[in-house]
């Protein structure tokens, strides 16, 4: 294989070697399908992750400004789910879910930092190191998607935002992350330069990957268009007409600047004759609604229980198999780990609570899907429920929200009919007592959440 440090030479890049990520992480034990797929064919798999990106703000899901025609395209040429959702609308949480198909609950991963009194004491600190080190850990215990692939004899590269420390806990070849506090090590390190700064490490490494004959899995999750909100002044100066708010300006600006970057990386694909046997996922890892008055979320969306925080459009592209189509269903970005491991032609494991989403029957079938959405920092970090919020469940048209009582004693469940109501702006629950009942449940039987 090429030495992966030729690509660290130009100061992006760092990787590990195959025989010691093995050695530090606990291998996955998967089964193969009976229709495995063949060798010599296995699909490449690219996974976009926007960040903080607000579930309306795309040209296809009908805004009226915001401009996103690559994203368009994708959505197009792909299974698209409208009514996708993230299970916790806080970006830790959310990327653990999505690369191991598990809940945060499931994981443990479930708020960004260490607890506040940890956290006072300095990212130097011992004490901080020591809990920021067994929440990456706890990933090493999951069914992440680059440690299965491995198996199967993919490389993968990761960039842009982690939280799990060094990338070889996510059981990556290669990566971006080294995740040491003492040099600023917490959520992307040298990755966070992704898209804002450049695509070329992705585009070498694909080059590399080609050069030794394997398939790949890259993980391009720009923290974009995440704040800090500073777009080139060609796209600012172009929404600022648009609206009377400079910040939201910057922000429809930061959601277009991200737009561009995602077409050049279809576009390597594209160039490279790679886009027919390539898996193309999307998902974003949690909503954002820009204030109007400062620079900063809106109360009902990231980190939130409402649809502001956690809805998403989920897309899929695989032309070799997938026919493109658009759906309404619901979908949740858990769901995306178990739909690449059958793609590739292995079984997911048990505790993977998603389906395959190219599955139309399989889709169909599901009635309701689950969330739960925690504090920033954490209360205890082995203890998932000691940190809870809130739980959530939407079937069909409705959506109910359920205080966690330790964290909000004095709160009462919260009914939406999102249809009627996308913005969540009714609260049903008094008119709709029953209904809530029957909601409630079904969100106790999936997980209870008590500490």
């Amino acid at each position: 294989m090429t030495d992966p440090h030729a690509l660290s030479r130009r100061g992006f890049l760092t990787a590990v070697g195959a025989a010691a990520t093995t050695a530090a992480l606990k291998p996955l034990s998967v089964l193969r399908s009976a229709e495995a797929a063949d060798a010599g064919r296995r699909p490449n798999v690219v996974m976009i992750v926007s960040d903080d990106h607000g579930w309306p703000d795309y040209s296809f899901m009908g805004h009226p400004h915001v401009q996103t025609p690559n994203l368009d395209k994708l959505a197009a040429q792909s299974v698209t789910f409208t009514r996708g959702y993230v299970p916790s609308a806080l970006c830790c949480p959310s990327l653990a879910s999505i690369i191991t198909g598990l809940y945060p609950h499931q994981t443990k991963i479930t708020c960004n930092d260490p607890p506040l009194d940890v956290t006072k004491l300095g990212a130097k600190s011992e004490v901080y190191q020591a809990q920021r080190r067994q929440m990456s850990e706890f990933i090493d215990q999951a069914p992440a998607l680059p440690r299965t692939l491995a198996e199967q004899g993919y490389v993968s590269f990761q960039t842009g935002k982690w939280w799990q420390g060094h990338f070889s806990h996510g059981g990556f070849t290669h990566g971006m992350s080294h995740g040491d506090p003492n040099q600023g090590g917490r959520h992307g390190d040298a990755g966070l330069g992704i898209g804002r700064q450049t695509m070329q490490p992705i585009f070498d490494f694909i080059e590399m990957a080609g050069k030794e004959r394997k398939p790949f899995f890259v993980w391009y999750a720009p923290m974009m268009p995440h704040l800090p909100h500073n777009p080139p002044a060609r796209l600012a100066d172009k929404y600022k007409p648009k609206t009377p708010s400079s910040f939201i300006a910057d922000y429809w600006a930061m959601v277009e600047w991200f737009d561009e970057t995602c077409g050049q990386l279809l576009d390597r694909l594209d160039q490279k004759g790679l886009a027919e046997n390539t898996i193309v996922v999307y998902v974003t890892d949690n909503g954002w609604i820009q204030r109007a008055d400062r620079r900063g979320a809106s109360p009902k969306s990231k980190l939130s229980p409402y649809d502001g925080g956690l809805r998403t459009p989920i897309m899929i592209r695989w032309p070799s198999k997938a026919k493109p189509r658009r759906s309404d269903r619901l979908a949740i970005s858990i769901d995306l780990a178990p739909t690449l491991l059958n793609a590739v032609g292995l079984k997911p494991p048990p505790d993977m609570q998603g389906v395959d989403m190219l599955n139309d029957d399989a889709v169909a079938r599901r009635t309701a899907i689950f969330g739960e959405c925690f504090t920033h920092n954490a209360v205890d970090i082995h203890r998932p429920a000691s940190s809870l919020r809130h739980r959530w469940v939407i079937e069909g048209e409705w959506k109910l929200i359920v205080p966690a009582p330790h964290a909000l004693p004095n709160a009462s469940p919260e009914l939406y009919h999102l249809v009627k109501d996308q913005f969540e702006e009714k609260n049903l629950a008094e008119q709709e007592a029953e209904r809530v009942e029957a909601l409630r449940q079904k969100l106790d039987a999936w997980w209870p959440g008590k500490v």
